[in-house]
């Protein structure tokens, strides 16, 4: 399956976060792994002042991306030489302010404090990178390393998730991660977190049985984990099980702290599986509340374009466009939306100029987005350009999908060029002899060519149409194409004189639709008794 990257990138926004917990284990903690953030910081704060608390509530805003926050509660913590639970405090203030080589002081020193015998500090020195933004890691996996000797060949769970963690921000650790992730669960077989990573990076790598498969411990291992949730309807989502995935995110949302992140994730992914009109009430809500969130912005823009709001989908992008210009946000879909709503409008020339130029500064993208195009001109009914950009398209990817040639020959077909849709439509049903839509898209291309029926040229691919939608195990998606099929076979019997023949079609469509006027009619026309002849008058 192919998926656009800034809908990886978006789900990415919605996948587990926070790093491995600490050795210890308390309320607070649990509710930080849960990304109960809110919850924990209560819990936290009815603690009252303390080095443990203070420690948590930093890891708990260097979660929600505010580093300042963190460092300040990590800096709460008074330093003390002789401590190395105070130094790493002050080593992960450094990092939350992107000062690195301070950071490695005070690790350094809180090692040499513990006399580089206490494994637990190497474990905590591991999780501050992993939990960080920090892209070079190879000083802290020296302290992984050092910390692996410590344990004379037992390894520590915790450890193990904050190795996995840190090899998956280089650019080829995933075998790496996932060693280590297996080893914290041989280390420890209940470890519900390291399951949920190793279905993750099942994820990353597309293997998504597998990845079920360890969000499926995770979720026997506790029921209430919600992350899990979430990441097993990422893995439905990207697997095309849309409706497993949006159940199994419903769940998470039950579990789920309610917050207006909870509300973004629930919007993004409503948008993901296609339910814009739900997307778009838990997008507002968000937005009454953040008024000038991006993502939630750029999503209330796309939603009201695919919903057929137009109009409102221009001034939700035209805002939308402002905010992430002036934060540098723009991304390549923001103007091939931007581009369809434009051609949409009747700024046909203006809207093709930004998805082009779209193309041109990604030309990785340019097969793509010429599909986006080609939907555009479509959705603006100018069919001349949309054949020109699915020829394009056909021509720049050796011949292109089938479904570039299922939308040429619908272009052809709305275009007026009824014998080129029909040659198209046979090339797909040709290709692909199960495709059942297609004997009645080439049927209604026949039907065209031969306006008035007299040559039957829709009859064979209607009929074969019926015989394949009707054995269907999905038959009564197709009911209207079905009532479509008997009314013309009904008809083009009629007008060749055998009723006999027409009746049968007529009360099947009359089955499938009993208020069907025009099937009505014609069955009535068909039934009615012959007048019979008069007798002739004799003239005197």
């Amino acid at each position: 399956m192919n998926f656009k990257p800034w809908k990886l990138t978006l789900l990415a926004a919605l996948s587990v976060s926070g790093s491995a917990a600490l050795a210890q284990s308390s309320g607070a903690q649990k509710a930080i792994e849960l990304e109960r953030y809110g919850e924990a910081r209560a819990t936290l704060l009815r603690q009252g002042q303390s080095n443990e608390t203070s420690f948590e509530l930093g890891r708990l805003y260097q979660m929600r991306d505010m580093p300042d926050s963190a460092a300040y509660y990590f800096n709460r913590i008074t330093l003390n030489p002789k401590d190395a639970f105070t130094q790493i405090a002050a080593g992960r203030a450094a990092l939350a302010q992107g000062k690195t080589a301070e950071a490695e002081i005070q690790f350094d020193n809180a090692v040499k404090a513990s006399k580089g015998k206490d494994q637990k500090v190497y474990t905590m020195i591991a999780q501050a990178y992993a939990e960080s933004n920090v892209k070079d890691v190879t000083k802290a996996l020296s302290y992984v390393s050092a910390g692996e000797k410590l344990n004379k060949g037992k390894d520590d769970p915790a450890l193990m998730i904050a190795r996995g963690d840190l090899y998956l921000k280089t650019e080829q650790g995933g075998g790496e991660a996932m060693n280590s992730y297996e080893r914290a669960t041989l280390a420890d077989p209940n470890n519900v977190q390291a399951y949920v990573r190793k279905g993750q990076l099942n994820m990353r790598a597309r293997t998504y049985n597998e990845a079920k498969t360890n969000f499926d411990k995770a979720i026997s291992l506790d029921p209430n984990y919600a992350p899990a949730y979430n990441a097993l309807a990422e893995t439905y989502y990207f697997a095309g099980r849309y409706d497993d995935a949006l159940a199994q995110f419903q769940k998470y949302s039950s579990l789920a702290e309610k917050t207006s992140s909870t509300d973004a994730k629930s919007a993004s992914f409503l948008y993901l599986t296609k339910k814009y009109p739900e997307a778009l009430v838990e997008v507002d809500k968000v937005l009454a509340k953040e008024p000038n969130n991006l993502t939630m912005n750029r999503l209330r823009a796309y939603s009201l374009y695919e919903t057929g709001k137009n109009d409102e989908a221009l001034a939700a992008m035209q805002k939308y466009m402002q905010l992430a210009t002036a934060s540098n946000k723009l991304i390549t879909e923001d103007n091939v939306y931007y581009g369809k709503m434009l051609i949409k409008g009747g700024k046909t020339a203006e809207g093709a100029a930004i998805i082009k130029k779209a193309i041109d500064a990604d030309p990785k993208k340019a097969a793509e987005l010429q599909n986006e195009l080609a939907q555009a001109y479509l959705a603006a009914k100018d069919y001349p350009n949309a054949i020109t950009t699915l020829k394009a398209r056909m021509a720049a990817t050796k011949g292109g999908e089938l479904t570039d040639k299922v939308y040429l020959g619908r272009a052809y077909e709305l275009n007026g060029q009824y014998a080129q849709a029909d040659s198209l439509y046979g090339v797909v049903l040709t290709e692909r002899p199960n495709y059942v839509p297609g004997y009645q898209m080439r049927a209604r291309a026949n039907a065209n060519i031969d306006k008035d029926s007299k040559q039957g040229l829709a009859k064979p691919y209607y009929e074969k149409y019926i015989e394949v939608a009707g054995s269907s195990a999905d038959a009564a998606k197709y009911k209207s194409g079905l009532i479509e099929a008997n009314k013309y076979l009904g008809y083009y019997y009629y007008q060749k004189g055998d009723k006999t023949a027409s009746l049968p079609y007529w009360q099947q469509a009359l089955a499938l639709d009993p208020n069907d006027q025009q099937a009505k009619t014609a069955i009535a026309e068909i039934n009615k008794p012959k007048t019979a002849a008069k007798a002739p008058v004799k003239r005197k």
